[in-house]
């Protein structure tokens, strides 16, 4: 049940992370496609989010702007309205926190930042473990809540250049759409030479080498703890065509995607 302190304050709300969630749904959620507003309230579940779109949340007076690779935490009880501007898609869960031990403030709705890839690839995980692991997946949201309590620390002490930041953000973000660096370089608000300068600093690769690990990284995950089918797992991560994509993991990881899925040894190559 939720502890006390628990309602949002100043755009923040008060979590306790002593003690694992009680994980109740997790998915990826899709909406706006029937219609742009929904309005719905979880009286004992806390609602975590992590977008993909453009859109606005609002609950209790306050309106927050979503944005790909924002993350919000709402609290239980509150009516939430989301008013989307077409298909939106985000990774969410829906859970119970003890509200025992350490208490953190954290902010409703926050920038992710270079957070991004790792998030992502943790409710991901928890998403493709649910519900024949649950443990598991009940550890990955927790490792999540962690690093989202975090966020706030880590900007202070320091990362990636912003642009970088955002550009990994938006990439992690878009990694079934068509991703181009000019694409890239808008989403982090500056030119296409100048985040190839930036990124290359920062990370030591270039933009395109980055999507195509990201991609190829989300797909070997995808075939080993999903069930979902090797043509669905190529297009969500943005390689519609078969062929390439058997390229793609045989040039990555020395295995075709039914022997990476199966356990190839190949598949741990990098």
């Amino acid at each position: 049940m939720p502890g006390e302190g628990e309602v949002a304050s100043n755009g923040h709300v008060t979590v306790h992370l002593d003690e694992p969630p009680q994980v109740v749904s997790l998915g990826v959620g899709i909406h706006g496609t029937a219609r742009r507003r929904d309005v719905f309230r979880l009286p004992d579940m806390w609602q975590l989010h992590l977008y993909r779109y453009a859109a606005e949340l609002s609950f209790e007076g306050s309106s927050y702007a979503i944005r790909p690779g924002r993350v919000s935490l709402i609290p239980p009880g509150v009516q939430v309205q989301f008013l989307y501007r077409g298909r939106s898609e985000h990774l969410y869960a829906h859970l119970r926190m003890s509200g025992a031990g350490q208490s953190h403030r954290v902010p409703v709705m926050q920038e992710a930042g270079a957070e991004t890839p790792q998030l992502t690839e943790l409710l991901s995980q928890a998403v493709a473990a649910w519900p024949e692991t649950p443990a598991r997946a009940t550890a990955d949201v927790w490792a999540a809540l962690w690093r989202i309590a975090r966020l706030g620390v880590t900007t202070a002490a320091g990362g990636p250049h912003a642009a970088v930041a955002k550009a990994l953000a938006y990439i992690a973000s878009n990694l079934a759409s068509p991703l181009t660096v000019p694409d890239v370089a808008r989403a982090a608000g500056v030119s296409h030479n100048h985040l190839t300068r930036l990124f290359r600093a920062e990370t030591g690769d270039t933009v395109v080498a980055h999507i195509r690990r990201r991609r190829l990284e989300r797909a070997r995950h995808l075939l080993r703890e999903s069930t979902l089918s090797i043509p669905t797992v190529a297009a969500s991560v943005g390689i519609a065509d078969l062929q390439a994509f058997n390229k793609a993991c045989r040039r990555e990881f020395g295995a075709s995607p039914r022997a990476v899925r199966a356990g190839h040894r190949g598949a741990a190559r990098t």
